[in-house]
């Protein structure tokens, strides 16, 4: 092995000839991509001996398989129906997690309609933007979101009043409902992400990214054999609006048998008496809340009974040495896994599948299943080896279609022979494993969150009283990194810091908010203007 050029190092996945980095995980079986199939359609055909799909965890309100595919046939048909939904046309969801989400989720699916999501936390004009670029023919809100789209004058359904409700009793009796044929092919959803630069786009993910990513999910669980493994009770913290809520809870795990919990807001309190009420085995989070853990062990363990925990899945950030140490010391029974993913790659690229790959501690994990990445010198555009840090690019069946009606953005992200350009400065090591260094696109991670500093630098210079402004991410041990914002004043302006968060907290949702301002003579900027953000980001942790 490794000498010839032809084959792939056993090791590390690398071969030589093509400086591409293979899975070393077994390849998932996909339909061949001619069938036409959608994403419900493969998630409900799939056997398994599982019961009880959904639970609220607050009400303990659920539903069966039999319960939610009957529902998914009768919203579908009612969509087609009575809202003339077809192929093709673009469905808002704007909700908080629910029982109800993967319904509508899969029931607009199933019609080869595509779903678009938004954050409940976005302002009213935040959402009209999304809106006005995905031109949704019908929303799905709740009561208490209702006044954030009403302006959008779009014919609304509330998920959480007696009209849902009836919806998913809906016979179609003699009335029959056009059944278009959908290909894989098709887009299935369009997700905003901040993309690998800049603004918000819209990512195009078809029903084979969707169906592909199901198959990883399922095998990265052990839930993928013929006629289902032990399905096992997922609780559900994430926000089922953005890719890995949307492809996991909403939608793949569902094809396994496993029970969903679901949590409609995030508290921890809330979350530790669901894992003990539910039985729960698996539990997703992000780092902060990992910490939380850690730091209240002895109060969390006197107080509830976490025996069925048996895995904790972390993303958003890799996790440090200490953090993985001082968890499994606490709670020696859990085993920590992890993944690495992008809207763009409709979830995971890589993972850590079992607690000892785990123990290769800043690690992602091992890539995916039919997965094949590049390392890229982002100066030279060469393709490097094994431990060797440049760009991550990624190929597999789940990479996106593009982004929403921008070529150009699609054309900087994506090249002719289907990579990802992730905008990650990675390395894979000589074992397979990547490792995630920094980002060279410059989102903030606001505990998981993404803010892209261009959004707010935009808004800034609405200010009447700025003249320049920059946004960097500020180090934070609690939430991981938070906005600040450095800003040039006006001449004779008295503008002060508060004035700034102020100004820009009344515009933009929670997470976005600037939270430290300093007030400069000049930005720095590179000759063809761009900010420079690095000389910026070592300006402000100088003095940490």
């Amino acid at each position: 092995m490794g000498h010839s050029n032809l084959t792939v190092n056993s090791r590390s996945g690398y071969r030589s000839s093509t400086s591409v980095f293979y899975s070393k995980r077994k390849p998932v079986p996909l339909p061949p991509p001619s069938t036409p199939i959608d994403a419900a359609t493969f998630i409900s055909t799939r056997p398994h001996p599982g019961h009880i799909a959904l639970i609220d965890a607050s009400s303990g309100r659920h539903l069966t398989y039999p319960d939610l595919w009957k529902a998914v046939h009768s919203v579908s048909s009612f969509l087609s129906l009575r809202f003339g939904i077809r192929k093709g046309h673009v469905v808002l969801l704007l909700s908080p997690n629910s029982i109800h989400f993967p319904v509508v989720v899969l029931s607009v699916l199933s019609l080869g309609a595509i779903i678009t999501t938004t954050n409940p936390l976005n302002t009213p004009s935040e959402i009209s933007k999304h809106a006005s670029d995905s031109k949704p023919v019908l929303a799905f809100t709740t009561a208490d979101l209702l006044p954030k789209i009403s302006a959008l004058r779009l014919p609304t359904v509330l998920i959480d009043e007696d009209q849902f409700e009836e919806m998913m009793r809906f016979e179609p009796g003699r009335e029959r409902r056009v059944k278009e044929r959908i290909d894989q092919d098709d887009t299935a959803t369009l997700l905003y992400s901040s993309g690998t630069t800049g603004l918000s786009k819209g990512v195009v993910s078809s029903h084979r990214n969707l169906i592909s990513m199901v198959q990883i999910i399922l095998n990265r669980f052990g839930l993928d054999r013929e006629g289902g493994g032990k399905p096992e009770t997922f609780l559900c913290t994430v926000p089922m609006f953005h890719i890995y809520g949307l492809v996991a809870f909403a939608s793949g795990l569902l094809g396994s048998g496993s029970t969903v919990v679901v949590l409609s807001k995030f508290e921890i309190g809330e979350m530790l008496s669901a894992i003990e009420r539910y039985k729960a085995t698996y539990l997703p989070l992000v780092p902060p809340i990992l910490v939380a853990m850690i730091n209240n062990a002895a109060a969390i363990n006197s107080k509830y009974d976490l025996r069925s925990l048996r895995s904790v899945l972390s993303g958003g950030a890799p996790l440090s040495r200490e953090v993985i140490e001082g968890f499994r010391e606490r709670y020696p029974t859990v085993r920590i896994l992890q993944g690495y993913g992008l809207t763009e790659s409709t979830g995971i690229g890589a993972s850590t599948d079992s607690a000892e790959e785990s123990l290769r501690y800043g690690t992602a994990g091992l890539l995916s299943p039919n997965t094949e990445a590049k390392i890229v010198d982002p100066e030279t555009g060469a393709a490097l080896p094994v431990n060797r840090t440049g760009e991550l690019w990624i190929r597999g069946p789940y990479v996106m279609k593009g982004y929403f009606s921008n070529p150009e953005a699609t054309s900087s992200t994506l090249d002719s022979d289907g990579w990802l350009r992730t905008g990650d400065v990675c390395y894979i090591d000589e074992d397979g494993f990547l490792f995630v260094v920094d980002r060279l696109k410059e989102l903030i991670k606001y505990k998981g969150y993404q803010v892209a500093p261009a959004e707010l630098e935009a808004l800034l210079l609405t200010h009447p009283d700025i003249t320049d402004a920059a946004v960097i991410p500020f180090p934070d041990k609690v939430v991981g990194q938070y906005p600040m914002a450095y800003v040039v004043r006006k001449t004779e302006s008295d503008l002060s810091e508060k004035g700034v968060i102020d100004f820009v907290g009344k515009q933009v949702a929670p997470y976005k908010r600037i939270r430290r301002v300093a007030f400069v003579g000049a930005i720095p900027k590179n000759p063809s203007g761009k900010i420079l953000r690095k000389d910026l980001i070592k300006l402000a942790t100088s003095k940490l």
